[in-house]
């Protein structure tokens, strides 16, 4: 895979646009949107996807010669290294839809009880 299919990919994503950051292209769910994917890290032989932990561990597992965890808290927290050499169109494709769902899914917000409701009583 090159960078130019690459990038298309990302933008192919509902929304995405391209903008950049630490030197780097990066992908990001609409203007003003998180960034789900980048272009160019450590060097032009990479791209990286922000997937959960839990992404991450079944694809480093499942496609090892193609995905690696970013080094340190980054990829801790599931930012993913992904090798354009060995990387197919539908697995990066795959990688880069995870990550676009992963920033644009609405977070549910616990809604407030009123008194009274739920929880164990007070003896």
């Amino acid at each position: 895979m090159t960078p130019t299919v690459f990038r298309k990919l990302a933008l192919s994503m509902p929304g995405a646009v391209e903008g950049a950051h630490g030197g780097h292209a990066d992908f990001r769910a609409g203007t003003g949107g998180k960034v789900f994917a980048s272009l160019g890290y450590p060097d032009d032989a990479w791209a990286v996807v922000k997937l959960a932990p839990e992404q991450q561990e079944m694809l480093v597992a499942s496609a090892p010669d193609v995905f690696v965890p970013v080094k340190g808290t980054w990829g801790l927290r599931g930012n993913t290294q992904l090798r354009l050499a060995t990387a197919d169109t539908t697995t990066a494709k795959s990688a880069l839809t995870m990550a676009w769902q992963g920033v644009t899914a609405k977070k549910e917000v616990p809604t407030p009880r009123k008194r009274g409701e739920g929880g164990a009583r007070r003896a």
